[in-house]
């Protein structure tokens, strides 16, 4: 069985699009070898821009740079069906497949926010995502749902049979993701400048992240109670109104802004902070959340399902939109020492159940229902 994967989004140089789904590409490539059965050939094709190397899968390199959207977009539905001519199985790594010329599909579905938060996504991405993605899942023999909401939502809003769905839930890299010895911690704040404690964010600055009811509920804090808040990641798609509330806020002092964070740093970022925040509208699994208990640190999320499937019972869950009840997490975040010590233990208990190798098993079975049909 040949088998091509669609990794067009895997980046070709550090930055804040070489997150999310780029890292969701690289884990999977690395563990999928293992999962599958022996005589099975994996061919990941790649753009121009990307170079690696994976052990057991054959990169297949595009002359085009695809990292800018439109030029991969124009090779998904121009190139990519030539490109797979020969191939017994497609797996479309990230929501969509071309119109034409696709071999039997699996497609994985990172989240629908183009379709329920469509004012927080960019014109071109939104309409191109709703009805590829609504295509492509019709079309294919298996969706995988990044978590079961995520299987939930495609279920009901394409309409695809249960018997079509499955869930891969997202790992972390535990032996990166992990409690670093302290004097290692202290001796990292020092070195950036960091205060002894605050409370962190980590994602792309872009509306769907609501940090603006963060910022305005972080407003509503006394001196005494507020921690510095760092929002960390690059400037996305309309981060405009983020800064704007904080001059508006008159927080400029309080919150720092570190730009993009290298993969390589974060464990780091998360071990250092006294609290990890994730405000978002809409997710489809929350990454960085997971990557924020496997260090140990309380995490405090929005009840949207996503994140409340991944956090369990170890974080605490807010409306997304209640600055009120914001603001009251926050303070009981920095007040009650016997919550943030229960809410680390129960994080790592939580997220030791992620891994990468699991993702890769729930593929490969994923496969073998679509491909030996």
């Amino acid at each position: 069985m040949r088998i091509a994967l669609n990794a067009h989004l895997f980046a070709g140089s550090a930055g804040f699009r070489s997150a999310g789904i780029h890292h969701y590409i690289q884990q999977l490539l690395v563990h999928l070898p293992a999962a599958v059965p022996e005589d099975w050939q994996l061919t990941a094709l790649v753009g121009a821009q990307a170079a690696a190397d994976f052990p057991g899968v054959d990169l297949r390199q595009s002359r085009w740079n695809t990292e800018p959207a439109l030029r991969r977009i124009a090779w998904e539905q121009i190139v990519q069906p030539w490109a797979l001519r020969g191939f017994g199985g497609y797996h479309a790594l990230a929501n969509v497949g071309p119109l034409l010329g696709a071999p039997p599909t699996v497609v994985t579905v990172h989240d629908l926010s183009f379709i329920h938060t469509p004012e927080r996504v960019p014109l071109l991405r939104r309409v191109y995502l709703r009805w590829l993605t609504a295509f492509t899942c019709r079309r294919a023999r298996i969706v995988l749902g990044v978590s079961p909401a995520t299987a939930d939502d495609v279920r009901a809003t394409f309409g695809v049979p249960a018997a079509r769905i499955a869930v891969a839930p997202h790992g972390v890299d535990h032996t990166r993701f992990h409690p670093l010895p302290r004097a290692e911690v202290e001796a990292f704040r020092a070195a950036h400048g960091l205060p002894p404690r605050f409370w962190l964010f980590i994602g792309t600055l872009e509306p769907r992240k609501n940090l603006v009811t963060l910022l305005e509920a972080y407003a509503t804090l006394t001196p005494t109670e507020r921690l510095p808040l760092v929002l960390a990641g690059g400037k996305g798609w309309d981060f405009a109104p983020i800064l704007e509330a904080v001059e508006r806020l008159k927080l400029n002092e309080p919150v720092i802004f570190p730009g993009y964070l290298p993969q390589e740093g974060l464990p780091l970022w998360y071990n250092s902070a006294e609290a990890f925040i994730y405000p978002s509208v809409f997710e489809g699994f929350g990454m960085p959340v997971l990557e924020a208990m496997a260090c140990g640190t309380p995490v405090a999320v929005s009840n949207i399902p996503a994140l409340a499937e991944v956090a369990g019972r170890a974080g605490l869950c807010v409306p997304p939109l209640d600055v009120n009840l914001w603001a009251n997490t926050l303070r009981r975040i920095g007040q009650d020492e016997g919550w943030r010590r229960s809410a680390a233990e129960a994080g790592l208990a939580e997220a030791s159940r992620f891994t990468w190798a699991e993702t890769a098993r729930h593929t490969a079975a994923a496969y073998l229902r679509a491909f030996n049909g």
